[in-house]
């Protein structure tokens, strides 16, 4: 289990100023499901999974990982995860597989396994028809595909995905949303962001929504919207919003 113990992330400005991003949160990610962070821009989403992603250090608090700090053996944790936002670069002037044989090389992989490993997942997100083509002249849904790849070829254990479809048509996001679902099957840890609601409603379990920096809901989606019966999860989302900012 993943569990964020009072997450504060401050960033320090100019003149003395400091920006609360993340104020005291407490999550617990399980194996096998997935968790939506849902939230409006600004509300801390992104800072929280660079968090998760040891991009960003907490200002305050602890994140661990089988009852063990993540920042105490980050190397370690790392080869457990795999990390990916909307706008992860990759090499333009490599191609598909050259870009994420690098990756796999730089894991420790043996290039047999690699390659053994790169064909599954082309074929579940259904690749074929990009691998002779320079990741550089890739569309925006076929680099984030390639991208997936790359946190995938060393089946981590953890995945934090930064609004993985955002952007992307829509057969597009359905391939990458089934690909999230079947990485489920498998016992991943999976913590996700996303705008779509109707795409956390049917991949999450379980759901965080934050706003300011704070969570105003934690818990199983299931139970959230038999609180709510009868709205959707979009209306659901508001009237949380809507209610906090009554406080």
């Amino acid at each position: 289990m993943i569990e964020l113990k009072n997450i504060k992330k401050n960033y320090y400005l100019k003149k003395n100023r400091i920006i609360e991003a993340v104020k005291g949160i407490d999550l617990n990610i399980q194996p096998g499901r997935i968790y939506g962070l849902l939230g409006p821009n600004g509300a801390g989403k992104t800072t929280t999974l660079r968090m998760l992603g040891t991009i960003l250090k907490p200002t305050k608090g602890d994140i661990l990982y089988n009852k063990k700090s993540i920042f105490d053996d980050e190397q370690g944790y790392k080869q457990k995860l795999g990390y990916i936002s909307a706008n992860t670069g990759i090499y333009g002037k490599l191609f598909p597989y050259e870009f994420v044989e690098y990756f796999g090389l730089l894991n420790g992989m043996d290039k047999e396994v690699i390659k053994s490993r790169f064909e599954y997942v082309a074929r579940e997100l259904k690749m074929g028809s990009i691998l002779k083509t320079l990741c550089g002249k890739l569309s925006t849904g076929e680099k984030q595909k390639v991208s997936i790849a790359r946190i995938m070829i060393n089946d981590p254990e953890i995945l934090v995905l930064d609004e993985p479809t955002l952007g992307l048509d829509v057969i597009t996001s359905k391939t990458i949303v089934e690909f999230i679902n079947k990485s489920k099957q498998k016992g991943k840890h999976i913590i996700m962001s996303t705008h779509v609601l109707s795409e956390a409603e049917y991949l999450c379990d379980d759901a965080g929504i934050i706003y300011n920096g704070e969570i105003v809901y934690t818990g199983s989606l299931k139970a959230l919207m038999g609180e709510y019966k009868g709205l959707s999860l979009e209306e659901i989302f508001f009237k949380l919003l809507g209610e906090n900012n009554e406080k």
